[in-house]
């Protein structure tokens, strides 16, 4: 085992066709979920095979006590079992699919254990990939010291947790260990500082608190940084690492901030969000849909003249595009406008297009001929109001069949309260609800408090709730909007405004 004090010495580009490594080195939250089912041998090989620093992973105890990659408590989410992993053993786990349920081709994709994780070793030319086991559960630091013990030579490696206890646990285990936490704190500063731990990471933003701002002891870490100012914000800083969902545009931002080192603007591609109204445009094609017309903005970061291809691609859902793709000739800090026209979408919330620009230049003094793919999601948001008095929201049909499912919300001070009207045929259904970056679950309803600054955030916080039931053995889910339940794939979530904005 080793600690790994500096970051791998990686190319990161993928397809993006500039090698340029890290600070910050990028590693794979559990693996490359967009693309391969979640915690899985493919998702952590695929996130290898584009070029990533390290993957990060999740691990918990079966029942016989063996560690396996599963980020839920229980199996229903990403395989076709369901119950609490902790009651299932090692041999009953053996059979379970761990693919299916993301596409066709990965069906009877293994629960992986944790030691066939750790022997992903990637391309050797590149050096010993990161890997981060992630602990959200007490009792397992020993077994991970003994898996982590017959690594080879030079395999840089943290053990990332919550829980404070766990961390301390890691480190006089001899594990180099990565706090984690939504954002940066003086509280969690002193900790690290005090208990000697390797390494510290928060979420989106996380790192712009006035803590964030100070000295610290150790390694920097982002977590599951997915938007390109997010990215582009630990690139600049630079963190000594970070973990994500979208590996290719995390290359393409480290590229981009290596390439244009002097550049201090924002993402040099900016796509706008498209209100939702379900029913007003279906087509067939379901209640996820819309027809938009709107326009992106481009701008060259570089000092050198450059070709722009500028487009749209869909990720998720049936859409028909008018204006795009386009061909710009951009000066240095140019930036235009690129107007298009979209219609379309699906049944069920999904990954929302990207709106792309292809940078291309020449050779030219003391630069060799490039090119650097960059994207941005067009989020597709829905607006909810608070209000002191009750307000229906109907959720999203996921199939032509479905009957009507409601939820209201009503506001009390700094309180929301969401609770099922109408489970739309559902039995036992529960409630989900997404607000600014935290999820909850409840029964028939739950009550969740506001941020402090609720009143006060111009453009409202995010949002979303849903239910969700079991239906002959398959979890059926209605949404409101994305971002529920808790996982990739599922769109973003929408905004929730005071009614004094409303």
């Amino acid at each position: 085992m080793s600690a790994g004090g500096r970051a791998p010495s990686r190319a990161g580009i993928g397809d993006h066709g500039e090698a340029v490594s890290g600070p910050p080195a990028i590693l794979g939250q559990r693996g490359s979920p967009l693309e391969a089912p979640e915690n899985t041998l493919s998702s952590l090989r695929r996130a290898l095979d584009v070029g990533l620093d390290g993957i990060a992973y999740d691990a918990r105890a079966c029942g016989s006590g063996e560690l396996v990659l599963l980020h839920d408590e229980t199996l229903d989410r990403t395989t076709d079992a369901r119950g609490l992993v902790a009651h299932k053993s090692v041999v009953e786990l053996s059979g379970v699919d761990a693919g299916g349920w993301f596409a066709a081709r990965f069906k009877g994709e293994p629960l992986p254990l944790l030691e066939e994780a750790l022997e992903l070793e990637g391309d050797p030319e590149r050096g010993a990939p990161f890997h981060v086991v992630a602990l959200e559960e007490r009792g397992l630091v020993a077994e991970v010291a003994h898996a982590v013990h017959d690594l080879r030579a030079g395999t840089p490696v943290r053990i990332a947790s919550r829980l404070r206890d766990v961390c301390l646990e890691a480190r006089d285990a001899g594990l180099p260990t990565l706090l984690l936490a939504a954002e940066a704190s003086e509280r969690d500063r002193r900790f690290v500082e005090e208990h000697g731990l390797a390494a510290y990471g928060v979420g989106p933003r996380g790192w712009s608190t006035a803590a964030g701002a100070l000295a610290w002891s150790c390694e920097r870490w982002g977590v599951a940084l997915d938007e390109p100012a997010d990215l582009l914000e630990a690139c600049r800083r630079p963190l000594f690492a970070l973990t994500t969902n979208e590996p290719l545009r995390a290359l393409a931002t480290r590229a981009l901030v290596r390439l244009a080192p002097h550049d201090e603007g924002p993402y040099p591609v900016v796509a706008p969000e498209l209100e939702v109204i379900p029913g007003e445009v279906t087509g067939g094609r379901g209640d996820w849909c819309g027809a938009w017309t709107a326009s992106a903005r481009v701008r060259n970061p570089f000092p050198h003249r450059v070709l722009v291809t500028a487009g749209l691609l869909p990720r998720h859902g049936a859409f028909d595009i008018e204006g795009v793709p386009v061909r710009l000739d951009l000066a240095p800090g140019e930036e235009t406008q690129v107007p298009f026209a979209l219609r379309g979408g699906s049944w069920r919330t999904g990954g929302d297009p990207l709106f792309f620009a292809l940078y291309r230049w020449r050779a030219g003094p003391g630069r060799a001929a490039g090119r650097l793919l960059l994207d941005a999601p067009l989020h597709r948001v829905r607006t909810a109001v608070a209000d002191v008095v009750p307000r229906r929201l109907v959720l999203l049909r996921e199939a032509p069949d479905d009957r009507t499912a409601t939820i209201t919300i009503r506001r009390h001070r700094r309180h929301l309260l969401v609770s099922i009207e109408s489970a739309g045929g559902l039995e036992d259904a529960r409630t989900i609800v997404h607000l600014d970056g935290r999820t909850f679950h409840g029964g028939r309803g739950v009550r969740v408090v506001l941020p402090e600054d609720f009143d006060q955030r111009a453009g409202g916080v995010a949002f979303s709730c849903g239910l969700y039931a079991y239906a002959a053995g398959e979890r059926k889910v209605r949404r409101w909007a994305g971002g529920v339940p808790d996982e990739l794939g599922v769109g973003a979530p929408g905004r929730l405004v005071p009614a004094s904005r409303g």
